[in-house]
């Protein structure tokens, strides 16, 4: 353990960084592993891989994964808003290029070159648009919130062209959560909530993938008559099977729906923790999420700089609702996202869009001190 008194450079970052939620994330990374061991053999095995094929590759993972976490973390807030802004133009080229050239995949054409440009697209996002939204409200000179009204559709269109409904749901989300954060009247309030209205039901007229997916979310069509399973199989199934866990779990191994659910290591990891750790180990699971986003939120509200306070609370938004969402499917309560449960679903793309986004939270919400921040007021 090194001294405060010992200035170098590790030691500088080990006692201004906020280690209550560098611990979370640790507990989230271990439970991931641990969960990956329940729920992927089962998917390995009737895909004829090795048995812990997928936990190997989580393992392996998980090495860059902390390394590009750490690496971040020691970034100043100018630094990282420039690694934001290169990693937003590569991740759009690519997506750009996934576009025109990336494999289709359940009628998607989301990957190129093996990773989801989207997912490296969300924390350069939101770092870009608390930038602009902070200039616009310390400098009224500076047309930030004009830029940040035009990097919304500027991300979220090539994402509607994949199709890719979920992230672009969630973008909006975390984007609507920093415009209001900039104090903006109600009056633009109420106008974003109506275009985010209209979107979704404009999508739902144009997009035959997301009609489908709300109808039958609505209104799920009966079993096929051959005896095949309904449209909602997988989402009834994990709620199913989290109430076959009850309280404590059937026991690691010991679960049954990792047999029969497909994405049951990625979507339905949640449902798997349920059946064989029960409902207390999933509301631990829950608390850990919300600590993440709740310590974020505090340490937001006590920072002086306007950019890391805006950076901090879009950041563990984007954390938090993702969790959300992906728990919200495994209960049925949404329809189908296709997302991961942060830090526990497999998934290398995944695994270090959320290191580069804890990373940046890490980085602006280290403590500095008042001249430092006194100099970047002024």
């Amino acid at each position: 353990m090194s001294s405060r008194a010992e200035r170098t450079f590790v030691s500088d970052w080990w006692w201004t960084v906020d280690r209550w939620i560098l611990s979370a994330i640790a507990i989230l990374m271990v439970s991931g592993i641990v969960l990956t061991m329940a729920g992927s053999p089962a998917v390995a095995e009737r895909l004829g891989l090795s048995t812990f094929h997928f936990v190997n590759r989580h393992l392996v993972y998980l090495v860059p994964t902390i390394a590009l976490m750490v690496a971040t973390s020691f970034l100043s807030p100018r630094m990282v808003r420039r690694a934001a802004l290169v990693v937003f133009i590569l991740g759009m080229v690519l997506i750009f290029a996934g576009l025109q050239f990336g494999a289709e995949i359940k009628g998607a054409r989301r990957w190129i070159f093996g990773v989801q440009p989207s997912e490296f697209v969300k924390p350069a996002f939101v770092i870009l648009a608390a930038w602009a939204f902070a200039e616009g409200a310390q400098r009224k000179e500076m047309p930030g919130t004009f830029l940040a009204l035009l990097l919304l559709p500027a991300t979220i269109v090539p994402l509607m062209l994949q199709p890719d409904f979920g992230q672009t749901m969630l973008i909006s989300l975390v984007w609507a959560g920093l415009f209001f954060m900039a104090g903006l009247h109600w009056f633009w309030v109420a106008g974003i909530g109506g275009l985010g209205a209209g979107g979704v039901f404009f999508a739902y007229k144009t997009l035959p993938h997301v009609r489908l997916r709300i109808d039958k979310f609505l209104d799920p069509p009966p079993a096929a008559s051959n005896g095949g399973p309904s449209a909602t199989f997988q989402s009834d199934t994990a709620v199913e099977s989290i109430i076959n866990g009850g309280w404590f779990g059937r026991g690691p191994g010991e679960g049954t729906v990792k047999r029969i659910l497909p994405d049951s290591h990625t979507d339905f990891i949640f449902a798997v923790t349920g059946e064989e750790f029960g409902i207390i180990f999933c509301i631990f699971l829950l608390s850990v999420f919300a600590f993440i986003v709740l310590r974020g939120l505090i340490v937001s509200s006590r920072n002086e700089d306007g950019f890391c306070r805006f950076a901090t609370a879009g950041l563990v938004m984007l954390f938090g609702l993702q969790a959300i969402i992906n728990m919200a499917v495994n209960l049925h309560v949404i329809p189908p996202k296709g997302m991961t449960l942060p830090f526990i679903s497999y998934g290398g793309s995944s695994l270090l869009s959320l290191a580069l986004t804890m990373g940046f939270l890490i980085a602006v919400t280290r403590r500095r001190p008042r001249s430092e921040i006194a100099e970047r007021l002024s």
